[in-house]
């Protein structure tokens, strides 16, 4: 969790960053801008108010990890903060040269320095990269003698941060701890800013580890089970019921617990035991066997761990529990199969 109440920013550079691919270029400040007590309060407010969740990174690169430039300019800025106008620049050119997407918007792009922040209960420095790509349109409204006058004025909204990074300065020797956000991009324009600018890997921490347990064992039911086994959809729905009810009721996963109490049967067990393999090996991530459950990422994940039989396009069943409650069948007459339920009341 971060914590900002005292944090304190320290330093800011703002340049703007064009499209690459139109030629729109870069134009760079000349200097860190001088900022009131007031303005400093405001802009602290827009950096760091959207990163909420406890979802880390680290920055990565595939061959060596000095050879990320992100990392490389971060290094360099936290081992002497004199270097901060420099590298700044440094980072306005990384960025351009990986805005090359046809969606991706001219925009001011801010390099800050933080002091005091709380992550996890360790104070530590940030560097923040942020860039805003959208204006709004304010009204202002001005008194006049006898009446009042409106005028109107593009800006940014101070509560919507388009895009955003904070690299803290810990973990070095992973990639630095890293959370971001992007709040615009959507399809291959979004892989700009995460993939090719920054370049993250999750961490691997306990909110990866369960969204990755819980990903592994919602495809397994979805996907793989269908195929080895007969199971139909209200089955499958008991089973994804079965893995969140864990995951909520637990502090602690242990994978030997976790398999005996939701799949039972050893011929299931073995088959997901295989599956997991093919499933580490495809995303190259390893799913521990013992891990503390991060109660953040279990909240994420039931929104997208719904248990729901659809039915053409007419019904959809949303499956809580109690499989023996619907019962599946064959209407002759219709030709069309049929789904009982069985309740005791109806709200």
């Amino acid at each position: 969790m971060i914590i900002s109440e005292e944090a304190i920013l320290g330093k800011l550079v703002i340049h703007k960053t064009g499209n690459k691919s139109r030629e729109e270029g870069i134009k760079f400040s000349k200097s860190p801008i001088q900022l009131s007590e007031a303005i400093k309060d405001l802009l602290i407010r827009y950096f760091l108010s959207p990163f909420k969740n406890n979802e880390y990174f680290n920055l990565h690169h595939d061959a060596e990890l000095n050879l990320n430039e992100v990392y490389h300019f971060a290094c360099s800025v936290f081992d002497d903060p004199g270097n901060f106008y420099l590298n700044s620049v440094n980072l306005a050119n990384h960025l351009y040269e990986h805005s090359v997407h046809p969606k991706v918007k001219a925009g001011e792009f801010y390099v800050a320095y933080f002091q005091n922040l709380m992550v996890d209960g360790e104070e530590v420095d940030a560097i923040g990269l942020f860039k805003s790509e959208s204006r709004e349109t304010f009204l202002k409204v001005y008194p006049t003698s006898d009446n009042f006058t409106i005028d109107h004025e593009d800006g940014i909204n101070i509560n919507k941060l388009d895009k955003g990074c904070l690299i803290f300065n810990t973990e070095r020797e992973n990639g630095f701890v890293v959370v971001s956000v992007d709040n615009l991009s959507k399809g291959g324009d979004a892989q700009y800013w995460m993939d090719s600018f920054l370049n993250l890997r999750q961490r691997n921490d306990e909110f990866f580890q369960t969204s990755q347990a819980l990903t592994l064992c919602k495809q397994f039911v979805t996907e793989k089970l269908p195929e080895s086994f007969q199971i139909d959809k209200p089955g499958q729905a008991e089973l994804l019921n079965k893995s969140m009810k864990f995951f909520k009721e637990n502090d602690n996963f242990v994978m030997e617990e976790f398999v005996s109490e939701v799949f039972e049967q050893p011929e299931v067990i073995e088959t997901f035991n295989e599956y997991r393999r093919d499933f580490e090996a495809e995303r190259e991530v390893k799913i521990n066997d013992d891990f503390d459950i991060s109660g953040q990422a279990v909240k994420r994940q039931s929104k997208v761990y719904k248990s729901i039989i659809k039915l053409d396009k007419s019904f959809h069943i949303y499956v809580h529990g109690n499989r023996d409650n619907i019962e599946k069948g064959y209407d002759e007459e219709r030709g069309m199969d049929f789904y009982r339920l069985f309740f005791k009341e109806e709200s």
